[in-house]
């Protein structure tokens, strides 16, 4: 019998959950899924100058927007500081482990000559072997790996297929520092192994970090997790993804508008290929999602094909599931505070009533509030530079004859101000275009909206006879 697959997502807490990040987290929650297994979370603290609990919370909170849930409690690393001693102390007793005395100061010396002759190995091992009396009295020494000299490292990775190192060329690495602290490649080989993690998924910049813990699983004797490093995410250009390149941290793409679901489908395509397929479902995704299929190649975030996803869901989406998008992410928008305070069930309804219009063309959350703006303006409207210019004296004057024709109207919807408005335009001899786009100008202050008829009728009769008085009413300037 197998065992039951175990992944983990181990972030460090120095800031933001990168959007790299959100997708190995995606990859291990994908792959436990699939077989049904579980994903853990563990977060890697143990640089306590740098980890803080804003980014704790942002890391939490990113997962969850992205709909990534884990099992089991939250695993802090640096609460487990005595286990992972505990473990040095017990390769120290073996005599897998030794204690080294070598200085700051003979450590930088080491490196540098190490460096100038090109070599790889930068600590010379010359505490290796040498007999801890002649340790110098009151130096804190650190506990080192005692490695192996010769053969070979070898894993077997699911990605980067049988990746080799040759022994000679790796460190005897730091264990336990001087202060007793012990070091990342330690604490991470024992939590994994004490939380039966059976696949480790991380990004290939951790390659190197497999050969050193590996050394350290030898040692131990304990069995290696299955490794899957997958490419980093680079940017348009082929360049790492950074700060120049645009939003880093998944919390950006939420303020920017983006849906959950929609950054979760591009996420998983980012260097994993099932086919031309391009558009997944969550249960599709678990069913299809295997390791060898991650392609070597860093994958090329490209902003546009995001975009175009996001508005095929924005598309896709029930009207009712978009009011509730939007409100989600109000509180993350400038601006946003000002329209959740104006956001009644009155408001919500003609939220409602508009969004067949508003979503077709709409490409983010943003442009979808944007669009929505007309419903939530306050009176009198605020006028674009084309509206501006469009309603000019006589194009107000048309708008104030057109208000009594709608006045009139009964039973207010798209059908019967349609009606009144077309009756109006052959009545003056103009065309139906020349009375819209005051109409409209003057109803949502811009030049563009959904139908006009639509925006007569999510408006109400009250509101638009209001609103068209006011631009008939308003001063030449």
């Amino acid at each position: 019998m197998t065992d039951p697959v175990i992944t983990r997502f181990a972030p460090s807490p120095t800031g933001f959950l990168h959007i790299g990040g959100g997708r190995t987290a995606l990859f291990n929650w994908l792959y436990a899924r699939r077989f049904g297994g579980k994903m853990l979370l563990r977060i890697e603290d143990t640089d306590r100058e740098r980890s803080t609990e804003p980014a704790i919370a942002a890391i939490l909170d990113g997962l969850k927007w992205l709909g990534i849930d884990w099992d089991g409690d939250t695993v802090y690393q640096f609460s487990r500081a005595a286990r992972h001693r505990e473990i040095a102390e017990q390769l120290l007793s073996e005599g897998k482990a030794y204690r080294c005395y070598a200085t700051p100061e003979e450590l930088t010396a080491m490196r540098e000559k190490a460096r100038a002759e090109g070599k790889s190995k930068l600590y010379d091992g010359r505490w290796r072997d040498r007999d801890p009396s002649e340790a110098p009295a009151g130096f804190k020494p650190a506990i080192r790996l005692k490695a192996q000299l010769t053969g070979e490292t070898v894993i077997e990775d699911q990605v980067q297929g049988r990746v080799v190192w040759q022994n000679e060329n790796l460190d005897d690495l730091v264990l336990l520092r001087g202060d007793g602290n012990p070091t990342y490649m330690l604490a991470v080989v024992v939590d994994d192994h004490d939380m039966n993690v059976t696949h480790v998924i991380r990004g290939d910049d951790h390659l190197t970090n497999a050969a050193r813990q590996k050394q350290i699983y030898d040692a131990l004797g304990w069995k290696v997790p299955v490794m899957s490093h997958i490419p980093l995410i680079h940017g348009p250009d082929g360049s790492k993804l950074s700060k120049r390149h645009g939003a880093l941290g998944v919390d950006a793409y939420r303020a920017m508008g983006y849906l959950p679901r929609a950054v979760r489908n591009y996420l998983v395509r980012l260097g994993w290929a099932h086919g031309d397929q391009e558009i997944f479902s969550t249960e599709e995704m678990i069913a299809a999602f295997d390791l060898p299929q991650i392609g070597r190649s860093p994958a090329r975030f490209d902003f546009a094909k995001l975009e175009s996803l996001n508005g095929h869901y924005i598309r896709t989406s029930t009207d009712a599931e978009l009011v509730d998008e939007i409100e989600r992410v109000l509180p993350y928008i400038p601006n946003g505070a000002v329209i959740a305070a104006k956001m009644t069930p009155e408001l919500r309804t003609k939220l409602l009533a508009a969004m067949p219009g508003l979503k077709e063309r709409a490409k983010t959350l943003l442009e979808l509030i944007d669009g929505a703006a007309f419903l939530y303006a306050d009176r009198p409207l605020a006028l674009d530079d084309k509206a501006t210019a469009l309603l000019n004296p006589e194009a107000r004057a048309l708008v104030g004859t057109l208000v009594q024709d709608l006045s009139a109207i009964a039973d207010w919807s798209a059908q019967t101000t349609e009606e009144a408005v077309r009756a109006f335009s052959e009545r003056q001899g103009i065309k139906l275009g020349a009375v819209a786009q005051p109409l409209r100008a003057a109803l949502t202050g811009r030049t563009t909206s959904p139908g006009i008829f639509e925006v007569l009728a999510v408006l109400g009769k009250a509101e638009c006879i209001a609103r068209l008085k006011d631009q008939a009413d308003r001063p030449a300037n």
